[in-house]
């Protein structure tokens, strides 16, 4: 047997091995949002989720007016992260801050504001919450201006994605699919079929089934996500039946190599 020969078997050895390995997963499997028949369709809009305030949220409370500086009293923790993220930056420009204050809605409901004390926000949308603290300080400043955000609306996306991680959601308002394409989308081996959501409400935590592979998940309740919600991707068979057939096939692989290289070396 020529050299040629030997270098030839080893590499359709390595061809089969892989496609072995691998196995066959169909595009009709890794494709999203199928209709049940061709052509163009169309279906209505899920409401979209607007979010209330709870109890331990961290609420962003941002004030401007027409008197600058009679506006910077009621925002102590934009003058705190501006001097916090000044040393940050002398010290680490790499270094992210490690969170960012703000008012902490209490077991009351209420987060207290400077001068105008403590306001109930707990169940109000952070639209209303806003509209309420500019009600207030109609009596201090001239044309004020309010903006609340959620500064903990967070989610988390595990599992047989790209880039698993914990987001956190500045704009308070995210859908399935986004969260999935900040996670890298889907790998190959994802269970499009059988997507976990993890949800906690009303006191207790569900856990929801989504096939991805069907238009419906735009109706779907959890088409838009909710703070701490936990998206979870699952391995398909074909993950599964590949680190089987690894672990099977290991010991065969370093054999065959092992002799195609006693071969090789003989020449």
């Amino acid at each position: 047997m020529t050299l040629r020969e030997v270098q030839a078997k080893a590499g359709y050895l390595v061809i089969g091995l892989c496609i072995y390995l691998t196995g066959c997963v169909s595009s009709k499997e890794l494709a999203l949002y199928q209709a049940d028949s061709p052509g163009k369709d169309s279906m209505s809009l899920a409401p979209r989720f607007i979010p209330t305030i709870k109890v331990g949220d961290v609420l962003s409370v941002q004030v401007s007016s027409l008197s600058p500086e009679a506006t910077t009293f009621f925002n102590p923790y934009a003058l705190m992260t501006a001097t916090s993220g000044t040393t940050a930056m002398q010290n680490s420009p790499t270094t992210p801050m490690p969170y960012t204050p703000g008012y902490m809605v209490s077991e009351e409901g209420q987060i207290e504001l400077p001068l105008i004390g403590a306001q109930a926000v707990q169940g109000l949308t952070n639209t209303q919450a806003a509209a309420l603290i500019r009600t207030k300080l109609l009596d201090f400043l001239k044309e004020p201006t309010v903006n609340v955000r959620n500064l903990n609306f967070q989610i988390s996306v595990s599992g047989e994605v790209a880039r698993p991680s914990l987001f956190s959601i500045p704009n308070g308002q995210i859908s399935l699919p986004a969260a999935l394409g900040l996670a890298g989308d889907l790998t190959i081996y994802g269970r499009r079929t059988n997507v976990l959501v993890i949800r906690e409400e009303n006191g207790q935590r569900t856990f929801n089934r989504i096939d991805l592979t069907k238009r419906d998940v735009f109706n779907s309740p959890y088409y838009y996500l909710h703070p701490n919600d936990v998206v979870y991707v699952e391995p398909g068979n074909a993950r599964v039946a590949s680190a089987d057939r690894t672990y099977q096939i290991l010991p065969i692989i370093i054999s065959a190599l092992s002799f195609v290289a006693i071969i090789v070396s003989r020449f």
